[in-house]
């Protein structure tokens, strides 16, 4: 495995993602990780992350010394070799010049994690500082024309530096890097799989819970989904899991859930119908922030509840995922911060007493689709576009009420009935509909309407962090459109979002 030490930048989770599409396991861990704790995860390499820090300001972020002296293989990206620079004797200064966006790399060494690297290639740099002078047995493999060392290593010792990043996609031959780091340099092999990952996952689950009993949320989505199916594969009977029709779903969401997890998998099911009562505590609200909280608020209180029905429950599963537990901690806080909440349990009352299960906390949301398909689930399950945890509720913009949900959810079915049909659903990141609270004037039947607006949303991504507005065919949003004016009463006009990700949201609310 590689471990990666965590010093607050941007890119750390694609350092992760480089180093498993690889099939190389990898944790990031805070830089306050202990010398004794990197021992007893025994990795084959150790990858210091960038981070905004300056190593020579107040409070800048270190980790223990002592692990550029456990004769492991070490990569410094940016801050990270800032570190190890300054770690090891160097000087790193101010830059006059602060380098950012594309540069030419002229490498000057063609081998180490540069075999097979064109001798001139792009490059993605982000710094501000920049190294003033190198420690004894350093040497300099590559410069860029502002950055005379862009690049570094001392072979006795195993230690490689590199000022640019090339995790990202803007290095075009940064995998290439990584990959010989990784195989040439760490000597890692390609054991990080799926498979593997279940029969771990399997008996870690079964260790940790024994004969007790355990509870899942189960919200219908991927996470949930995939986290359910592994823990019955580990402790079959143990598990229950609870559903909660909060009143904002899609069009036979519940059913549908009902259908596979209960009669399909077998899997004990609570379904808690609670619709009205989340729709009296959402009357007269229009703040999608507080839509949000209540919603949150008395599904944490309809779960209790039903928790509470199931005598001797000792543990509760979350499908937590990596980048969740990347997030919870501060940039250089502890392995011990708090895990934060997510939408589909979060933040369930402390009194509730129960030890935490999260089978997926290790893996990223498109490794988590990889192990549902893995455990046998359907593609429409696996693959299946992000659904809010507020539902529908954040998709009508003011008031939620029956009947705005009853015209929203005509005007959604219709929608991804089409996307389907057009055989695009899956080559979309999300596609949805939007009730406005506008009106507007039209003609129907030779008279005059004042009915409501819907506006189609549809992006494509590959991560939500950013997102550009979805080209679909002109036919094809015609005839959403027209479908959704003749068969939805109420609404008279159908507009499309040409917005992207920045500067808009992919939601409205």
């Amino acid at each position: 495995m590689i471990l990666i030490i965590d010093f607050g930048s941007q890119y750390n989770q694609l350092i992760a993602r480089r180093v498993r599409e690889n099939h190389v396991y990898c944790q990031i861990e805070p830089p306050s990780i202990s010398l004794a704790a990197i021992k007893t995860l025994r990795p084959e390499g150790i990858i210091l992350s960038g981070g905004p820090a300056s190593i020579y300001s107040k409070g800048a972020p270190r980790v223990d010394k002592g692990i550029l002296g456990l004769g492991i293989p070490v990569l410094g990206i940016c801050y990270g070799l800032h570190y190890m620079i300054d770690s090891l004797g160097g000087k790193v200064l101010g830059s006059n010049k602060r380098e950012y966006g594309f540069a030419e790399l002229l490498i000057n060494k063609r081998k180490g994690i540069f075999t097979g690297v064109n001798k001139k290639t792009q490059c993605w740099m982000s710094h501000g500082d920049s190294i003033g002078a190198l420690p004894a047995g350093f040497v300099i493999t590559a410069s860029t024309a502002n950055t005379p060392i862009a690049a570094t290593e001392d072979l006795s010792r195993n230690f490689y530096g590199l000022q640019f990043h090339p995790e990202v996609v803007h290095t075009k031959e940064g995998k290439k890097m990584l990959a010989n780091f990784l195989f040439n340099v760490c000597r890692c092999k390609k054991s990080w799989s799926m498979k593997s990952f279940v029969t771990r996952a399997v008996e870690e689950i079964r260790q940790q819970v024994g004969t007790e009993k355990v509870i899942l949320g189960l919200s219908g989505g991927v996470d949930s989904s995939v986290a359910a199916v592994l823990l019955h594969r580990a402790i079959g009977k143990q598990l229950t899991c609870v559903f909660v029709d909060n009143g904002v779903l899609r069009e036979g969401e519940a059913r549908r859930v009902i259908e596979m997890f209960k009669k399909n998998l077998q899997i004990n099911l609570r379904f808690a119908r609670s619709g009205k009562l989340f729709l009296k505590k959402l009357k007269g609200v229009t703040d999608p922030e507080r839509k949000r909280k209540i919603i949150g608020r008395t599904f944490i209180e309809v779960f209790d509840t039903e928790a509470r029905k199931i005598k001797g429950v000792k543990f509760l599963a979350q499908g937590t995922l990596y980048p969740d537990l990347i997030e919870s901690r501060s940039a250089f806080g502890g392995p011990s911060a708090v895990i934060k909440s997510h939408h589909n349990v979060g933040g369930l009352p402390k009194k509730m007493n129960l030890k935490l299960v999260e089978p997926l906390k290790h893996l990223f949301k498109d490794e988590v689709r990889l192990l549902g398909k893995e455990l046998g689930l359907a593609n429409d399950v696996v693959w299946r576009q992000p659904f809010p945890g507020p539902g529908l509720a954040i998709r009508i913009i003011g008031e939620v009420t029956a009947q705005r949900l009853s015209v929203l959810r005509k005007a959604d079915t219709i929608l991804l009935e089409e996307i389907r049909t057009a055989n695009l659903y899956y080559k979309l990141w999300q596609s949805f509909t939007i009730l406005l609270p506008l009106k507007s004037v039209g003609i129907m039947g030779d008279q005059r309407t004042y009915e409501n607006i819907v506006a189609i949303r549809a992006v494509t991504s590959d991560d939500a962090m950013t997102a550009d507005w979805a080209r679909l065919p002109q036919d094809l949003l015609a005839r959403v459109s027209t479908r959704i004016i003749n068969e939805v009463s109420g609404i008279n006009r159908v507009v499309y979002d040409i917005s992207s990700k920045p500067p808009s949201t992919i939601e409205w609310e």
